[in-house]
């Protein structure tokens, strides 16, 4: 189990990223959330298997077709708790 942090910028707010992130983490089984941030980035946190995170990681550098990613920062911690599904914070 591995748990990775994401602070993700660019056109990525307003252009159903969050939800779409959403999706996309519970198709791979991974647990965790999203969240908008003040300065217009998305940030999240996923927790699960290398492989799933990894591919999650791939997709986060895309998003969906009306983003556009400009950076995405990762950044591996230890997990503090097991997530137990994968939500949208507000």
């Amino acid at each position: 189990m591995i748990n990775i942090h994401l602070l993700i910028s660019g056109r990525v707010q307003g252009v159903w990223f969050r939800a779409s992130t959403k999706q996309k983490a519970e198709q791979l089984g991974l647990k965790g959330w999203i969240r908008n941030t003040n300065n217009g980035c998305v940030e999240a946190v996923f927790q699960g298997n290398e492989n799933q995170v990894t591919e999650m990681i791939k997709w986060c550098h895309y998003g969906p077709p009306h983003a556009k990613v400009e950076k995405v920062n990762v950044t591996k911690k230890k997990p503090e708790y097991l997530f137990k599904d994968f939500i949208i914070k507000h």
